[in-house]
């Protein structure tokens, strides 16, 4: 029987994942789910590997918060060259887990989960012992104070480590929360004085319908 043993474990989803699938249908999801795995798995080195898949999320596992938080800012930086793409978000935690043919069991794999679902379009969310790292690395980190979190039972320091790019020329479909590049939109609606970008017209009509009277 397996002892539990220190791993840096991270997750990567898709921000938005849900609203996509309601604006460009089932079909699209799925080969973009696709997409986005063989993305990542594309991106690993021998630092971190791929242990599960779960829709438009991955778990990836580390040996050190070092080896995570690198292979994160290759993910982001690689899915941020991707056109049509939704904006990741990720945790990353270190702490013990049990390994069992290939998987991992234990608080530390969940509380993983729980900082990527806090977490928004383009941050990631890490806590005490990966924000260490990142600042030894040269990341820029902000300490953003204990959270509750779903089925953790002790409150959690979060810290934002900043890692990837973080372009003013990327938008946010309202509608399928697509990443979308300002300068090749599909289509831009001022409403009150605020410019919002679309990846289809599709999306720009369905958000005049529901938001312009």
């Amino acid at each position: 029987m397996s002892a539990a043993a220190e791993h840096t474990f991270l997750f990567v989803d898709l921000a938005g994942f849900t609203a996509l699938t309601e604006a460009h249908g089932d079909e699209h999801a799925a080969d973009l789910a696709e997409r986005f795995v063989s993305i990542v798995e594309s991106e690993l080195d021998g630092e971190s590997r791929l242990v599960k898949t779960l829709g438009d999320a991955v778990l990836l596992v580390a040996e050190d918060p070092a080896s995570g938080l690198r292979t994160c800012r290759s993910v982001l930086e690689r899915l941020d060259r991707e056109p049509d793409f939704p904006v990741p978000r990720s945790g990353i935690h270190h702490g013990p887990a049990v390994e069992r043919s290939g998987e991992f069991f234990g608080s530390a794999v969940n509380l993983t989960a729980r900082l990527a679902a806090q977490a928004h379009g383009g941050q990631v969310l890490a806590t005490s012992h990966v924000a260490e790292a990142a600042r030894v690395l040269g990341y820029p980190v902000v300490d953003l104070g204990e959270f509750a979190l779903k089925n953790i039972a002790e409150r959690v320091r979060l810290f934002d480590v900043h890692i990837g790019p973080r372009s003013d020329a990327i938008a946010i479909d309202p509608i399928c929360r697509m990443k979308v590049d300002i300068d090749q939109a599909a289509g831009r609606l001022r409403v009150e004085g605020v410019d919002h970008w679309f990846c289809s017209l599709e999306c720009a009509a369905t958000f005049l319908r529901d938001h312009v009277s």
